[in-house]
């Protein structure tokens, strides 16, 4: 692409289903911890699944002012607690406003589903009427917008809704504008609670959801299990984090994106070969300076062969020696911010040298030939990471990270 900023990491913060705080998230990958429980539903729930990585015990009120809380869907109270933390690590203020060098950028496949919910079932079950902040709590808009307000950041503000790679091209999108000299930082990240009754039975009922144990690229693996949360880092352009004093966690070295443009809901190998193909060009690194991958590994049947198919196509006879670990097991598919919670695993293995294990996995599936990190964390040196999400409607989104210089 031809530029000339580098960009960094130098905050971030989740809220997830392992609690609030990047570390909690971190750690529980790292060791293997499931977070997965029986979900908690607001009324009876009829459908067949009845596990998540649901977002539990988690209090708003316990960490944002009362008068926000009227404006805020679950989503944004998780995204709005995660960026507090992302902008205290970054060393930034609240007092401060952030201006017009500043764009908010968070990615949602949904936004307001438990709004949404409820507000459908006062009006067609209840008869009642939703409450008048219903739309602003439930448009996907609405997170990146609380976002800008609570920091002043003026700069351009926007959702991304791509389904499970939204998120991760909310951060690339925002890298981009950063090294395009559009802006000097960037709020960016993911938000998603789909832990929902309707949701819970849509899903059911595409037969993607395992009853008992998710296990990416395992021999016996029958789906995934839904999550939710948020991620949120602040990126900025090098010079400018280091001139303010800020010590970068990790760079954002290379974003890629593509459609596969053939089918709504089947991945597609070539166009998951080609995002990556793309991330590593735009970070300028050949495919044997990746130390480890962050899969999208979801625990279906097709997703996860056709992600390995297409790590075989980028690495080649190397594939089988390289560690490939999916930490989904752990704490769900977070959907729309599913790569902002795997990109908080990806950079703390990236600082612990540690890769993360792929939990549940059973045996070998001659369909997926890759070093999994089966059931246990593996202590290595990690330069350089890629971290895929790959979305329904064949929407491929990969970023790879690199230590940041000294």
């Amino acid at each position: 692409m031809g530029a000339t900023r580098r960009v960094v990491v130098t905050g971030m913060g989740a809220v997830s289903a392992a609690g609030v705080g990047a570390q909690a998230l971190w750690r529980a990958a790292r060791d293997g911890r499931s977070c997965v429980r029986e979900t908690q539903f607001v009324r009876p729930y009829r459908g067949r699944i009845k596990i998540s990585a649901q977002v539990q015990g988690f209090d708003a009120s316990a960490h944002l002012e009362p008068e926000l809380l009227p404006f805020c869907d679950p989503v944004t109270t998780y995204l709005l607690v995660a960026a507090d933390e992302a902008v205290a690590q970054a060393g930034l203020s609240r007092r401060e406003r952030m201006g017009g060098r500043t764009a908010s950028i968070i990615g949602t496949g949904v936004g307001g589903m438990h709004t949404l919910e409820d507000g459908l079932h006062l009006v067609l079950v209840e008869q009642g009427r939703p409450g008048p902040l219903t739309v602003p709590k439930l448009i996907p808009s609405s997170p990146a917008c609380n976002v800008s307000i609570r920091y002043g950041a003026t700069g351009p503000c926007f959702a991304v809704a791509s389904a499970c790679s939204s998120a991760t091209q909310a951060i690339g999108l925002g890298t981009q504008m950063i090294r395009a000299g559009m802006v000097d930082r960037a709020i960016v990240g993911g938000a998603e609670d789909c832990v929902t009754n309707s949701s819970m039975l849509a899903w059911e009922a595409l037969r993607v959801l395992t009853p008992d144990a998710c296990r990416p690229f395992s021999r016996g693996r029958n789906g995934m299990i839904l999550g939710a949360g948020a991620a949120v880092f602040i990126l900025e352009a090098e010079e400018a984090a280091r001139a303010r004093g800020a010590e970068p966690l990790a760079e954002l070295a290379g974003y890629g994106t593509t459609a596969d443009a053939k089918d709504q809901v089947r991945p597609d190998v070539v166009g998951a070969t080609e995002c990556m193909r793309l991330a590593l060009v735009d970070a300028g690194l050949e495919p044997g300076a990746i130390d480890y991958v962050n899969a999208h590994g979801t625990g279906t049947t097709v997703n996860d062969a056709t992600e390995a198919e297409a790590l075989g196509r980028i690495f080649g006879a190397r594939l089988p020696r390289l560690p490939i670990s999916s930490t989904k097991p752990i704490h769900g598919h977070g959907l729309g911010a599913g790569g902002a919670l795997e990109l908080v695993v990806t950079v703390g293995a990236l600082r612990e040298n540690i890769a993360p294990p792929t939990i549940n996995w059973r045996d070998p599936d001659p369909k997926c030939p890759v070093d999994a990190i089966p059931n246990e964390a593996r202590p290595m040196r990690i330069d350089a990471a890629l971290s895929n999400s790959f979305a329904f409607g064949g929407v491929n989104a990969s970023l790879v990270v690199r230590k940041a210089a000294a």
